[in-house]
């Protein structure tokens, strides 16, 4: 019977062991429904009246503090050179989901995958929440939404390796179960895999879309590519899926050899180096892509996403 309700209130994002003292399915969709209820009131959504809210992360490659401003950076949307009309700093807490390559070939031993979660839950912010889930053939959860690092680490016994890797469904049942929120939050999600998927139903095309749409950065820990090269024609290679869901949406790579440097870059970015972009558009084609290119100048470096998509 508890299986069932979480089946069916999953809609595919499943928890690996129902006897755990978790919250029950049905109660994590309370959590995570008024968890978006809140944050809708923080921040106006991507696209609205008042234009388009883009999140970047900027930094001066010397490293100093001294404030960036909206005059030393350029946006152009489709080509045009856009005026920003407001440029702050985002400091506030993130909602981090770790997606783990459970699947039975990736090249990474089940105590590797572990630390590299287990990294997260010690480096993360005062207000930043994490959920781990790991994923074969199904999504499921490891960790419900936390901050307590105690808690964190012993769920993460629960990794094991079978079956093959959905990594796009994995993508999109965390996108609707876990980060489907207000356009405009600071919601990021960390795949530690190669970048393998063998057999999702989802499209990568359409993955990375819903990821641009909603605003939601993805950033790799990226294990070695189990296919050395080698994968079928009607799929992109693990390399190229993990280059472009990152520059896609405006994160960054790091391997999984180095999990403490990871966790600590990524952590460390969305706290000090993340900032909000807003414009409005000189011409936005309706229903249409457009592309996104957000510069700084020199001293200066800029990443965002590539696209705005259609709302």
């Amino acid at each position: 019977m508890y299986k069932a309700q979480i089946d069916r209130a999953r809609s595919g994002l499943r928890r690996q062991c129902p006897s755990l003292p978790y919250a029950t399915g049905l109660t994590l969709l309370l959590v995570l429904s008024g968890l978006a209820f809140a944050q809708a009131g923080r921040r106006q959504s991507s696209t609205s009246e008042a234009g388009v809210l883009v999140n970047i992360v900027a930094a001066r490659t010397d490293k100093s503090r001294t404030p960036i401003t909206a005059k030393q950076l350029s946006v152009y949307d489709n080509g045009v050179e856009q005026t920003i009309r407001n440029f702050t700093p985002d400091p506030s807490p993130a909602h981090i989901v770790l997606l783990v390559d459970n699947s039975l070939t990736i090249r990474a031993d089940v105590e590797k995958l572990e630390r590299a979660a287990r990294e997260f839950a010690y480096e993360i912010f005062e207000g930043d929440k994490l959920l781990i889930v790991g994923y074969d053939e199904e999504a499921e959860i490891v960790s419900d939404w936390t901050d307590d690092a105690k808690s964190i680490e012993a769920s993460l016994k629960l990794f094991r390796k079978k079956g093959q890797p959905h990594l796009f469904d994995a993508t999109s049942a965390v996108i609707q179960q876990a980060l489907h929120t207000t356009p405009g939050e600071k919601n990021i999600l960390v795949v530690i895999s190669d970048g393998l998927d063998r057999g999702s139903k989802a499209t990568f095309e359409k993955t990375l879309a819903e990821l641009q749409r909603l605003d939601i950065t993805v950033y790799a820990v990226q294990a070695p590519d189990r296919t050395r090269g080698a994968i079928r024609r009607d799929v992109p290679k693990p390399k190229q899926v993990i280059d472009k869901l990152v520059e896609g949406t405006g994160g960054a790579i790091f391997s999984i050899e180095e999990p403490a440097v990871a966790a600590k870059s990524i952590c460390d970015e969305l706290r000090k180096n993340r900032y909000v972009v807003s414009y409005v558009p000189s011409s936005a084609p309706f229903g249409e892509a457009r592309s996104l290119l957000v510069l700084g100048d020199e001293g200066i470096t800029v990443r965002a996403k590539t696209a705005q998509q259609p709302n």
